[in-house]
């Protein structure tokens, strides 16, 4: 039995478990463990500090009825699985393509997984060609899961601790950032991902601070960041997400609010393919109105990722 399917068979036993179990009673439940201890026991600890790494949340608990108390191990399911979004056919499609044809080139692979665990699954066929490589960097999982989870997350930056309320991630000109509020002014403020100096530190689930419903970004937009002839794009975005859509790209850019909360948004694009990009993030939340080229582009690049 390789590792690999060890790793799994272990994942598996954590997540059925009722109560923790003991390293030995994982011993005898888990297949391809050496029978000595000493062996067994150097092996496990590899395979839970691989199982944290990729995201795993093997907890520590003291096992019912022993004395002196014993560690024992499990994964609870509502730690693990995420919860279901209820995402309908369209977001499931559009899920699937997001995962299908973007990569992002993180060594562990999370982003991805979390992509899966949603429902973005490749095909048996195998994925289409990738359109997008973006770099990736192992803070990213972290990071995800804190604004998922709604976790504080401290860690150095320019010689000082800092303390955030994690908001979102995004690309731009080549680096990630991190929009945050910085909890010691009070400020929202945004971090260069490759100039976070330590280790990232989480807090608990629903300790960090509610997300702002608009805030204006201070860099450049990738989709301006190109050379192509501009073109003035007009975005609907419905009430669930206008308020986000409009701290993205700036409250000069809306057109026009409408009576249901939806908003349209206005603004100049020379980066057509970065432009794609951010208005599939909005899944079936959000219409390109025009202008009609760029609206066809849009429409024969989406044919093109998913051919009948």
């Amino acid at each position: 039995m390789n590792r690999l399917e060890r790793l799994i068979n272990l994942v598996a036993a954590l997540l059925a478990a009722e109560r923790p179990l003991s390293a030995d009673e994982l011993r005898v439940r888990v297949p391809g463990y050496a029978d000595d201890k000493a062996t067994f026991r150097r092996a496990f600890e590899r395979d839970k500090e691989t199982l944290r790494d990729l995201g795993v949340p093997v907890a520590v608990e003291p096992v019912p009825g022993t004395d002196p108390p014993v560690d024992g191990y499990r994964v609870l399911k509502e730690a693990y699985y995420l919860p279901d979004p209820h995402l309908d056919d369209d977001e499931l499609a559009a899920l699937h393509l997001a995962a299908t044809t973007v990569r992002v080139d993180v060594g562990s692979g999370n982003g991805v997984e979390a992509l899966w665990k949603l429902g973005g699954e490749v095909a048996e066929a195998g994925p289409v060609p990738t359109v997008a490589a973006l770099p990736g960097t192992a803070l990213l999982a972290p990071l995800f899961g804190a604004i998922s989870a709604r976790r504080t997350v401290s860690f150095g930056y320019r010689g000082r601790e800092r303390s955030l309320d994690p908001h979102r991630l995004s690309f731009r000109n080549g680096h990630w950032y991190l929009a945050a509020r910085d909890r010691v002014p009070g400020e929202d403020r945004s971090y260069r991902l490759d100039r976070i100096e330590t280790a990232v530190t989480a807090g608990e689930p629903g300790s960090a601070g509610p997300s702002p419903t608009a805030t204006h970004a201070t860099l450049p937009s990738p989709w301006e960041l190109g050379s192509e002839e501009p073109v003035t794009a007009r975005l609907l975005v419905d009430a669930e997400q206008a308020g986000w859509a409009e701290g993205h790209v700036g409250p000069e850019a809306v057109a026009d609010r409408r009576d249901d909360g939806s908003v349209v948004l206005a603004f100049p694009v020379t980066n057509r393919d970065a432009f794609r990009s951010f208005v599939l993030g909005f899944l079936d939340h959000a219409e390109l109105l025009g202008p009609p080229e760029l609206r066809a582009d849009m429409v024969a690049w989406l044919e093109a990722m998913c051919p009948a």
